[in-house]
């Protein structure tokens, strides 16, 4: 593997770039608090590791390079996005106090969403599966196999995810504290919501790279 530090400090760069997993990760925090938020990075680090496992297998070669199977992951992946949005934005028009305090109570069914929104919004993306094959191996020498490097660094990624992610729901969850008011809440939750189909209209005219 070539200058593992340097795949380091680029995968930090990727990390922490916006994108429909940080929206997710903003809006399940805010909405249902700091559970919730680790719920949704629990299962974004999930799907990381299935795309890890698709890459090592070459599952995500083939996916790149059908322009079919890109278009029909592409396109329920952006639906997905976009039906959270609207779901979120939905919501705000019907939302109380009471609701918002009878929702929060049912804590198990909150979090096991939270956990699919998560996993969802990374498995359902392309985008990541085209990362994995364009960026990854860049840092693999000549010749070599790719099982052991594709693991190697599809495991670090997924770890600085997870630490990412675990400090950006903390932060976020301090924020929202101080934050307390319903009317800032909701606009918080209307700005992700708005955020969610907008990624969601980006990845359906995304193209596949070939």
């Amino acid at each position: 593997m070539v200058s593992f530090y340097l795949f380091v400090l680029m995968c930090i760069f990727f990390i922490i770039l916006p994108g429909p997993d940080i929206a997710i990760a903003t809006k399940n925090t805010v909405t249902t608090g700091k559970v919730g938020g680790l719920k949704t990075a629990l299962g974004i680090c999930c799907a990381l590791l299935i795309h890890t496992s698709a890459a090592v297998l070459g599952l995500s070669a083939i996916i790149v390079k059908s322009a079919l199977l890109f278009s029909i992951i592409k396109y329920v992946g952006a639906a997905y996005l976009i039906y959270l949005g609207v779901k979120t934005l939905w919501s705000l028009k019907k939302k109380d106090v009471a609701t918002s305090n009878e929702m929060n109570t049912k804590g198990k069914f909150v979090n096991t969403s939270c956990f699919k929104h998560g996993f969802l919004t990374n498995l359902l993306n392309p985008k990541v599966a085209v990362l994995f094959l364009t960026f990854f191996p860049q840092f693999i020498d000549a010749g070599s196999h790719s099982f052991s490097p594709f693991l190697i660094m599809g495991a670090t990624y997924t770890v600085m995810t997870a630490v990412w992610f675990f400090l950006y729901v903390y932060l976020i969850n301090y924020i929202s504290a101080i934050m307390k008011k319903p009317k800032t809440q909701n606009i918080i939750e209307g700005i992700t919501g708005t955020i969610l189909i907008g990624f969601g209209i980006k990845l359906f005219f995304e193209k596949a790279h070939n």
